[in-house]
């Protein structure tokens, strides 16, 4: 125990010494640091770090310092990003997400850990450059639990239709992916958001008397409450030049949906007055409504 605590205490001052060393030294001039062999960027890579931890940010040292080590591990991020190649996406853009997960890497990465940069900074630019599909690839966003649940779905349809020689039912996907069939149909509806069309899609009919037609002339409905946004717009003025008392029976009326005996009892007058009070104020509303539309 005591042998162990002696040699612990020793590396200690070791690698102090080694630091004060290495801080004490210039660094080396590199002319051009993306041309270094990644070979050679290891143990670079070694003595930036060691000065990194005790040159102050911000001071030109430092700024050199950094910049120096993203360039020479720009071979990391090449490499990273050619596995993700074919995704359909410009690499360039991939290689450009990549270089934010090295810069991260570069800025947590400390060398006490005895731990290789390229272990550290490989799982940083992996997981930007995921996270960059996760957010942009995606035409309809959904839950990140559901974009992975899709990735599972499709190697289990295509793991059970090599096996089947069929497509699979949800029963048997479930039993294959261990969840609940209700899982497995919620994320066949999430891997429908992965792709989109344009609703101007252009669609070819099936015989000679079919003309090009686009994809909305097959989907959706006109929305009826659309027809009232204009009415209501042209609604609001009118009510608003109307008396407290006219505005109260309106709002009784066709708010509160009480009966004409009912709005009498809590105005004091009966059930005959309401009535021609609220055909007063209608005949007043639709004079002014049609005269806009007049107008217009």
């Amino acid at each position: 125990m005591k042998t162990a605590v002696i040699r612990s205490e020793a590396k200690a001052v070791e690698d102090t010494a080694v630091a004060i060393s290495t801080a004490g030294a210039p660094l080396p001039g590199i002319e051009a640091p993306r041309s270094v062999a990644p070979r050679d960027a290891r143990e670079l890579s070694r003595q930036f770090f060691q000065r990194l931890a005790v040159l102050e940010e911000g001071t030109h040292e430092y700024q050199y310092a950094r910049n120096t080590l993203i360039e020479m591990n720009m071979s990391l991020v090449r490499f990273a990003a050619g596995r993700f190649r074919g995704r359909g996406d410009d690499m360039e853009d991939i290689v450009q997400t990549g270089m934010i997960g090295l810069i991260k890497a570069i800025d947590r990465f400390e060398v006490s850990r005895e731990v290789e940069f390229t272990s550290f900074a490989l799982p940083y630019i992996v997981g930007e450059i995921k996270r960059f599909f996760r957010d942009t690839t995606w035409a309809v966003h959904v839950p990140r639990r559901l974009q992975e649940l899709r990735v599972e779905l499709a190697k289990a349809r295509d793991e059970l239709s090599s096996r089947l020689d069929r497509d699979p039912t949800v029963p048997e996907l479930a039993t294959l992916m261990n969840l609940a069939e209700s899982q497995v149909v919620e994320a066949q509806i999430a891997a429908n958001g992965y792709n989109s069309s344009s609703l101007d899609a252009a669609l070819t009919g099936d015989g000679p008397e079919h003309g090009e037609a686009v994809l909305a002339d097959f989907i959706g409905v006109e929305e009826e409450g659309l027809r009232l946004v204009e009415d209501f717009h042209s609604l609001a003025p009118l009510m608003a030049e109307l008396s407290e008392r006219d505005r109260q029976i309106i709002h009784m009326r066709f708010v509160e949906e009480a009966t004409q005996a009912e709005i009498g009892e809590r105005l004091g007058c009966s059930q005959m007055h309401v009535s021609r009070l609220i055909k007063r104020i209608i005949l007043r509303l639709r004079h002014g409504m049609l005269g806009e539309l007049d107008h217009a």
